[in-house]
């Protein structure tokens, strides 16, 4: 850890077509009380549409809210863990990465990755990675093992690739969806959190 900060809350997105309310969202914000737990939603959702924006919109909804969240918690993003699920996470580790096409890099004490979508089902080739590399803060991926977005292989290859401390934590048997895993993501979440605390004010 570069300097010694305390954990002020954790932001977290939903997946494309989801919204703030995903039951595993939920379920991460009771198991995380009293820390402060902020469950946004991106503007299309916000505003009643299916479709998700371009990626320059979900980011820049990323930037907005952590900001906010960080203004009311009397602190800095820096304070703050990122994260989702699927999109939602995805958009966060590009925040938090920043790069040419994405803008400067966001800070944040660590990333939630819930089911990260590594390519697109089918398409092993078209992947979704080149920010990976530049995620110098602990991240923690939560993944189911029949997930056709990556499997737990090309998880493993890829987030080799990160600089910072990577948690892989595998759902075996469950596909992206990680349907009926609620209990057990938000466990996990719970876990890493306190251990990252425990990490940030050892400094």
């Amino acid at each position: 850890m570069k300097s010694s900060v305390a954990l002020k809350g954790l932001l977290l997105f939903h997946g494309a077509g989801s919204d703030r309310d995903h039951s595993s969202l939920l379920r991460i914000e009771h198991e995380l009380a009293p820390l402060p737990v902020r469950r946004a939603n991106f503007a299309y959702r916000a505003a009643g549409k299916r479709p998700p924006d371009r990626a320059p919109v979900l980011l820049e909804t990323v930037r907005e809210e952590a900001v906010a969240f960080a203004t009311e918690r009397r602190s800095s993003t820096r304070s703050l863990v990122f994260g989702g699920r699927s999109m939602g996470g995805r958009m966060c580790s590009m925040a938090v990465a920043g790069g040419h096409d994405i803008g400067a890099a966001m800070p944040a004490a660590g990333l939630v990755l819930i089911a990260y979508p590594l390519h697109p089902p089918g398409k092993p080739d078209t992947l979704r990675v080149e920010h990976l590399a530049h995620l110098d803060v602990p991240c923690l991926f939560i993944h189911g093992t029949r997930d056709a977005f990556g499997s737990p292989d090309e998880l493993r290859q890829w987030t080799a690739t990160i600089p910072g401390d990577v948690t892989h934590v595998w759902l075996a048997g469950k596909t992206h969806e990680l349907k009926g895993c609620d209990a057990d993501i938000a466990a996990a979440v719970s876990r890493w959190m306190l251990d990252l605390r425990a990490a940030l004010v050892r400094g």
